[in-house]
């Protein structure tokens, strides 16, 4: 490959100059998604509710010479997430992945789990996307990326209002990637599968989970943090152009197999 390839190429890959905004980076897969734009160039915006995990991530960053900033609100806070983001200026990448989970039986499931989950994962989502849309319709360009999950097209007990929150995501972006296609905006999300996260802490801890895991996933392991951040530079770079619509599941081939 010649150098000019090269370069044609790295293009297609470099976030410089755009600004990210990321939800639920204080950690986890928030935190990886976060380092894996900045490395590709973006000046990213950590966004989650502690401002010292937040700034601790923040530093983390400084030190390997990349570009960010805090911002530290709930989601769930429309008054809140307004003032934030209208402090922010123009938003080029929005990545949602703000989550929270509640375990029970639907019977248990009490009103306040279900508005909680659904409150984190998917109006948040509506009401971000309301506030950095009108600013990438007036540049003619813009990436909305959402977390959804496996549960976003299969079913496990215990986890209604989870399910039903990123299946709901699934289809809030394909509806608003056919809304936004005419201004040159994308919306995708990506679907994790097992990792090794805060969130799934309960289930790494339960051998007879992590024996199924390891089991019915072909790569036969839990992910790492750090193997998300590639598909979110992908579906945030110009290399995704024509890529709207989407759920692309990071699973290790676990919704591609019948065992």
């Amino acid at each position: 490959m010649t150098d000019t390839a090269r370069a044609a190429h790295a293009r297609q890959f470099d976030l410089t100059g755009r600004v990210a905004l990321i939800t639920g980076a204080s950690r986890g897969l928030g935190a990886a998604m976060a380092r894996g734009l900045a490395q590709a160039g973006a000046s990213v915006i950590l966004a989650g509710r502690d401002a010292a995990t937040l700034e601790a991530q923040a530093a983390a960053l400084h030190a390997d010479g990349l570009d960010a900033r805090i911002s530290a609100f709930d989601v769930t806070d429309g008054p809140a997430v307004e003032a934030a983001v209208k402090a922010m200026g123009p938003i080029d990448i929005l990545v949602h992945n703000a989550g929270n989970q509640h375990r029970a039986p639907v019977e248990e499931t009490t009103e306040e789990g279900w508005y909680s989950v659904m409150d984190t994962h998917l109006t948040a989502l509506w009401r971000l996307s309301r506030l950095v849309v009108p600013g990438m319709k007036e540049r003619r360009r813009g990436k909305v990326i959402a977390t959804g999950s496996l549960a976003s097209d299969l079913g496990r007990a215990t986890i209604t209002p989870y399910a039903s929150a990123k299946g709901g995501i699934k289809m809030f972006i394909r509806a608003l990637a056919v809304e936004l296609g005419p201004y040159n905006i994308q919306a995708n999300a990506i679907g994790p599968g097992w990792f090794d996260t805060e969130l799934n802490r309960p289930l790494l801890d339960n051998p007879e989970w992590l024996a199924m895991v390891k089991r019915r996933c072909p790569a036969g392991r839990y992910a790492n943090a750090e193997e998300i951040a590639g598909t979110t530079v992908f579906l945030a770079s110009p290399a995704s152009d024509f890529v709207s619509g989407q759920l692309i599941f990071v699973d290790g081939g676990v919704t591609a197999s019948m065992s």
